[in-house]
């Protein structure tokens, strides 16, 4: 697992080699599609593609954190190994990215929405692999001024929105909307060459904006839930736009489509009304929220969908992590990935393609002082906190409960701490951690 694992590679030729786009959308609860199981959101278009191919149930962000999460899905690395532990450090230069890969195999490449690992000239979308940019740097940004106003008081608010290098103004404007056009443009404008699509909306994530024809389509939910539900309906449209022009232009058969969240839903005050934690996103059943490796803080929904080779109408329980994507397309694009670092991910095709088991034998997560891992159906976590939004939730568990060993097959919620039942078990998992948290930090 802590070695660098290259799976077989079978060259293809170029004239045939997918496309690939990535959909991320941003604070993202577990239950919160209605192939999730949710009955008051409307996510048709998401819930299409996951018939369309495979939807994971036991899919994980590498972090319950934004920036983390991004450079485990760019990178193909633990969060740490890339550089990026928390939020607020920028990707370095020196990590090598899915779009720089693709890109020297002759992909067009773009990222639509939001990047969150860097803004100087070296950090930017552009300086790692990506041809085109439209979006912010920051990690959120007011979706109508495209304004950053969470710094103060270290830094004063400012206007985060750029084309490429550029900044440029569309005041009034919906961001999420935006998004989505800018990516059906660059399908438009590269349908004759393979091309690498990044579209991360910032929709769930505060602050909590969405034109009222979106919010007029729940007229029976409680405030909060009504105004998450309008911002995820406005990106499910947008990938319904972004699948009808794949399949307008006759580019869907041969486009590889991967979708998830970035992390869990969140209970931070910010996003909620009058100061009270947020209830609009769920992560029915699991335990915790943003911030916690609960499984709530980074199980995410995912989806794969690749009509020319992925199979429809899949529910895969075997694990999955952001970190695999990045084998897993340059196997899919038969490239080799990088040989001069060592990459945790591991190619997943074979789970979509032929039914085989998850390629991981245990996944390792570390995160504001708390650490985890998962083997199997056992989830160990040491220092855990639940990011309830109550007022002690960002408080890690002390005493018995700080080694928190479940079984995640009989209990999803991670209700019941099991580790005197099976100490050996939580003995195992403990050294696991600790070696690989040794390991990880050298790189």
């Amino acid at each position: 697992m802590l070695a660098s694992a290259s799976a077989p590679m079978v060259r293809t030729p170029a004239s045939s080699r997918p496309n690939f786009i990535v959909l991320y959308t941003d604070d993202h609860g577990y239950h919160d599609l209605g192939c999730q199981g949710a009955t008051d959101l409307k996510t048709p278009n998401l819930d299409a593609l996951a018939a369309s191919g495979a939807r994971f149930t036991d899919w994980y962000s590498c972090a319950p954190v934004c920036a983390p999460s991004r450079a485990a899905l760019m990178t193909g690395r633990y969060p740490i190994r890339a550089g990026v532990p928390a939020n607020g450090q920028a990707l370095r230069p020196t990590e090598r990215t899915i779009a720089a890969l693709l890109k020297e195999q002759g992909y067009a490449t773009a990222i639509t929405g939001k990047w969150h690992l860097g803004s100087t000239s070296d950090t930017a979308p552009n300086a790692h692999g990506f041809d085109y940019f439209f979006g912010f740097h920051a990690g959120c940004i007011d979706f109508y001024s495209h304004r950053y106003y969470w710094g103060e008081p270290k830094t004063v608010n400012f206007h985060d929105l750029w084309r490429d290098r550029a900044e440029v103004f569309e005041n009034g404007r919906y961001m999420t909307e935006m998004i989505t056009e800018e990516a059906v443009r660059f399908i438009r404008a590269n349908r004759a060459r393979p091309f690498f699509l990044y579209c991360p909306f910032n929709a769930v994530h505060y602050p909590m904006h969405a034109p009222k024809k979106y919010v007029d389509r729940f007229p029976g939910l409680e405030p909060d839930r009504q105004m998450y539900a309008a911002m995820l309906a406005a990106a499910d449209d947008g990938v319904g736009e972004i699948v009808a022009t794949l399949e307008k232009l006759g580019l869907r058969q041969n486009t590889f489509i991967f979708f998830a969240g970035d992390n869990g839903a969140t209970r931070e005050l910010r996003a909620g009304l009058n100061q009270q934690p947020p209830r609009g996103g769920s992560n029915h059943p699991l335990r915790g929220f943003k911030f916690s490796l609960f499984d709530g803080g980074m199980r995410e929904p995912a989806i794969m969908s690749w009509p020319a080779r992925i199979p429809p109408r899949q529910v895969i329980s075997e694990v999955g992590a952001t970190m695999d994507v990045l084998p897993t397309f340059c196997a899919a694009a038969g490239i080799a990935a990088p040989s001069d670092r060592t990459i945790d991910g591991r190619n997943v095709l074979p789970m979509v393609s032929e039914k085989a088991r998850s390629p991981h034998e245990i996944v390792f997560w570390d995160s504001g002082g708390q650490q985890a891992a998962r083997r199997g159906n056992w989830k160990l976590v040491l220092n855990g906190m639940d990011a309830d939004g109550s007022a002690t939730s960002r408080e890690r568990l002390k005493g018995e409960d700080s080694v928190f060993l479940s079984d995640l097959e009989a209990d999803i919620g991670e209700k019941n701490n099991l580790r005197r039942r099976h100490p050996r078990i939580a003995e195992e998992l403990t050294e696991a951690i600790q070696k690989w948290r040794e390991e990880v930090s050298k790189a």
